[in-house]
């Protein structure tokens, strides 16, 4: 394998790696540099361009995600401009206005993941209110004088048992 190809296939999957972790800026950047390894025409070529559409969606950058995805409908391989085809397709549907009650604001997690779009970041949220300490009973306030009715009963179940024990 050739130092080109090497360094593509290095860029290439590092673009893909970071796309999944969510750092779209590093992974445009990344597979930039990629795309700029290989014949545009052939299948990696293609392969690495849609990749670059996923990345520019995340970081917004739209316009050019439809401008990739534009081209690649020209690409040699027919897989590629399928795929772009039905990509643009997406990317070209209007956006339809959602009520923020349907959206569930997800917080960012990872503090280096600066490049996420500002709509996935959470507002800071109140914090939740602390529970009340238990309070201990005092037990020499519970009132014990009703509890004859418990002996009475209980004097009563050994009589019915002890009779039913001799028949």
């Amino acid at each position: 394998m050739d130092d080109k190809l090497e360094q593509f296939y290095l860029k290439y999957q590092a673009g893909q790696d970071l796309l999944q972790r969510g750092q779209y800026r590093l992974s445009v950047q990344t597979l930039e540099e990629a795309k700029a390894l290989i014949n545009l025409s052939s299948r990696l070529g293609g392969d690495v361009q849609m990749f670059l559409v996923t990345a520019y969606q995340g970081v917004g950058r739209l316009e050019d995600a439809i401008a990739v995805c534009e081209e690649l409908t020209r690409h040699p391989n027919l897989e590629i401009r399928q795929q772009s085809q039905q990509v643009l397709y997406i990317l070209k549907a209007p956006k339809l206005k959602r009520p923020d009650a349907w959206m569930t604001k997800i917080p960012n997690t990872n503090p280096e993941a600066t490049d996420n779009p500002s709509y996935l970041q959470a507002k800071p949220t109140s914090k939740p209110p602390e529970k009340p300490p238990l309070e201990l009973e005092d037990l020499s306030k519970i009132n014990t004088e009703d509890n004859a009715f418990i002996w009475v009963a209980l004097g009563l179940l050994l009589i019915i048992l002890g009779g039913l024990a001799w028949l």
